[in-house]
């Protein structure tokens, strides 16, 4: 039975008039058939399952759909066609650094981002050292959080969020967090919540460490699904595509310098 089911899921974003006016300039441009509303699909009838212990990675060019499709099957949001259905529990890391409270210390931030991630007291306090040890944050731990580089922000946050041990664990490009050392180290943590039966998501720009880490490969362009299934097969067919675009912007480039 598989953990997770993304069955023909869309996402429909509406822009336009809406968005400035008031209810009676709505009704007279309605009236007078002067108002103008756009859509834009974000995701189109994106299919696939996973089965527990496996590990997907979600590839795309910017602006493919990956962290829209990441937070319905979050939770975060309602599709607006198509459901998405979950077994067991179900953790997202996105955006590391947002929810952290700048004029607090970094102690009293790791407690609450525990608790802003469901964690209770009893538990921050048995994991708080080690949390402030993995994020490698022994000497800052009574500093103001403003004063944290970007990269110790986002490692208090992956080692904070790393604790949990969900039966559906999401990843949007959290281990590229820090230097090359901790990289190594995020990885190595997320192997072991992976070993540990955990269905994992992971969305990064890293073909190599898609290749390295996941099982199945998702491949998303325009908010289309272009293909889904074994990740060698599919990254290889990837690359030739971004070789190949990035090969034409060239030549559209080169071109538009020679007529200037």
């Amino acid at each position: 039975m598989s953990i997770l089911t993304v069955d023909h899921v869309s996402v429909r974003y509406m822009t336009g008039d809406f968005k400035e006016i008031g209810l009676k300039e709505y009704v007279m441009r309605r009236l007078t058939k002067n108002y103008h509303v756009q859509e834009f699909w974000a995701n189109r009838s994106i299919v696939f399952s996973l089965e527990r212990g496996e590990m997907l990675g979600i590839i795309g060019s910017n602006g493919a759909g990956k962290s829209t499709l990441l937070k319905v099957i979050a939770g975060i949001m309602e599709p607006t066609i198509g459901h998405v259905e979950r077994q067991g529990s179900i953790a997202a890391l996105l955006e590391l650094a947002s929810g952290f409270d700048g004029d607090l210390t970094v102690r009293e931030n790791a407690y609450l981002r525990g608790a802003m991630l469901g964690y209770t007291r009893r538990f921050m306090d048995e994991a708080y050292d080690q949390i402030i040890e993995f994020s490698e944050l022994q000497e800052f731990q009574d500093r103001p959080f403003k004063q944290l580089s970007s990269g110790m922000k986002s490692r208090l946050a992956f080692a904070i969020a790393s604790m949990v041990r969900p039966d559906i664990l999401i990843l949007d490009e959290v281990l590229s967090v820090g230097d090359g050392a901790f990289r190594k180290k995020s990885e190595t943590k997320m192997r072991e919540i992976i070993s540990s039966g955990a269905t994992t998501i992971l969305v990064s720009h890293s073909l190599n460490q898609v290749q390295e880490l996941c099982n199945r490969v998702l491949w998303l362009e325009k908010g289309e699904q272009v293909a889904f299934g074994e990740t060698a097969e599919i990254c290889k067919l990837y690359q030739q595509f971004s070789e190949k675009s990035i090969s034409l912007n060239c030549q559209v480039k080169c071109n538009k310098r020679e007529r200037l």
